[in-house]
């Protein structure tokens, strides 16, 4: 068979999957995300130490993992429909193109027979010669000739849909395999969640028992977060003021603005262009707390704020730089913690819950640069990174900077 009509017949079909497999090929890319992130979020958080004071945080875990395992049964059951439409889609093919194939067959069978009657080549001259006139005799040569390139076109039409109906089939087994494999984990997933809510509602019993208790700590705790905010909101403000030391001609609109050098300029620049694409300060994490105003992740009806993400890791791991700049503070706070402030021109990110410190104040640091070790609660046994990022003095969501976690 003719190698391009073969290529033809698998690109046309391969084409019309990946149209119409567009959608399910998005799916299941966010499946496997959905999937990385359980494994990161057990690995990283349900290993760490449980006590009685941990328990709040215990079942921070435990709604953060039964949510993740929700977003991605309902991600199978949308992929699951999907490949269901296109098993579908195929069997239809399948059942016309078997239809097509046995009538062509029927046809080719009955071309063959009458031609094997006529075969002989004495009934072909008989029935040229048998012409009343030259036109006559034309007209039936060229007969002949479309007869002959009619049961050609007629075989070569057997030849493409057979082939046709053995990829069709090929790629059913493939799917049915495929919606199996689904069924298999999405079946796993329902019976781990299963097994969650049962502990969730026995955590949540603990844990009403002693409300005031987390509500008094999460205020205090939210407190002296607002603390160390203001505290970097002075030290950004005053960093300013001194760079504008001697210009007269710094404008009002400016006040919140650092005087960059041309060096400065360019390094913001260099910072802006990357996007979305900044490494993360942690080789491996999973955010635990987003930025902004939100509703307590455990507690009804309790607000929280945070200046930046919470980033649980493993112990030990070290913060890391999220690009090229200078150190521009390091700020001790309570515990003997530290926060390391890191400038890339008008750009501020800070590291913030390290142990131990390995820069320097005014050091230029380079991109993956570490910077010092997490602190790990001895409590809950979590390691925990709040990375924030500030622009002319005013937090910033960092999450739409930093790449996605390889």
């Amino acid at each position: 068979m003719n190698l391009k009509v073969v290529f033809f017949i698998l690109f046309s079909i391969f084409f019309s999957w990946s149209s119409l497999g567009q959608t399910k090929k998005q799916l299941e890319k966010k499946r496997k995300q959905l999937q990385k992130e359980i494994r990161e979020t057990q690995s990283l958080l349900f290993k760490s130490k449980k006590e009685a004071e941990a328990l709040l945080s215990e079942l921070d875990d435990l709604n953060k993992i039964i949510g993740v395992r929700t977003r991605l049964i309902r991600t199978i059951n949308e992929e699951a429909e999907k490949l269901s439409d296109e098993i579908t889609s195929n069997e239809t093919e399948i059942n016309q193109l078997e239809n097509d194939l046995s009538i062509l067959k029927k046809d080719y069978a009955a071309m063959i027979v009458k031609s094997y009657k006529n075969k002989n080549k004495q009934s072909r001259l008989m029935f040229l010669l048998s012409s009343e006139s030259f036109s006559q005799a034309y007209n039936r040569m060229q007969y002949l000739k479309q007869y002959t390139n009619y049961r050609k076109q007629q075989g070569e039409k057997i030849k493409i849909s057979a082939n046709k109906l053995i990829v069709l089939t090929d790629s059913l087994r493939i799917k049915e395999g495929e919606k199996r494999l689904l069924l298999g984990i999405y079946s796993k997933q329902k019976d781990s969640v299963g097994r969650e809510k049962t502990s969730q509602v026995r955590l949540v019993g603990k844990v009403k028992a002693k409300e005031k208790k987390y509500i008094t700590q999460i205020k205090n705790i939210q407190a002296e977060e607002r603390k160390i905010d203001k505290k970097i909101e002075r030290l950004i403000a005053e960093a300013i003021r001194k760079s504008k030391k001697g210009n007269t001609n710094t404008s009002k609109k400016s006040s919140s603005s650092f005087n960059l050098t041309p060096e400065a300029k360019k390094l913001e620049s260099n910072f802006i262009a990357n996007k979305g694409i900044l490494p993360w300060p942690t080789k491996r994490g999973v955010v635990v707390r987003r930025f902004g105003t939100q509703p307590h992740p455990t507690l009804a009806g309790i607000t929280i704020k945070s200046s930046g993400i919470h980033i649980a890791t493993e112990k030990n791991t070290k913060a890391r730089a999220v690009f090229n700049g200078k150190v521009l503070s390091i700020v001790k706070l309570s515990g003997g913690k530290k926060l390391v402030l890191i400038q890339h021109g008008n750009y501020i990110s800070g590291y913030q819950n390290l142990d131990h410190v390995s820069v320097k104040v005014g050091e230029n640091i380079t991109t993956k640069q570490e910077i010092g070790t997490i602190h790990t609660d001895p409590t809950t046994g979590k390691t925990i990174l709040i990375f924030i990022l500030n622009k002319n003095n005013k937090f910033q969501n960092p999450e739409p900077w930093i790449g996605k976690m390889a």
